[in-house]
């Protein structure tokens, strides 16, 4: 099975980290992890909600409409989390 992410070319979901050749090379190598990446693009999604003056609950909310396997406490865990 193929664990790579699949994300059309140019489309660095770590843009604001990497860039797009670092991006494709690790992910060519197998080195990025998705869940990592779906947890990063869910706290920077969830932060400028906040900075929007939208709601906890609320952006959590619309978090669960964009990944509707993901309960509640699951992206409240991942937003919350401390990074160590």
């Amino acid at each position: 099975m193929n664990s790579q992410l699949e994300y059309p070319l140019g489309n660095n979901p770590l843009a604001d980290l990497i860039s797009d050749n670092v991006y494709e090379i690790l992910n060519s190598r197998g080195l990025i992890n998705e869940k990592s990446v779906r947890d990063y693009q869910i706290k920077r999604r969830f932060k400028k909600m906040r900075e929007d003056k939208i709601s906890a609950t609320i952006a959590i909310d619309k978090l669960r409409d964009e990944y509707p396997y993901l309960q509640f406490d699951t992206i409240r865990k991942i937003v919350y989390q401390i990074q160590k």
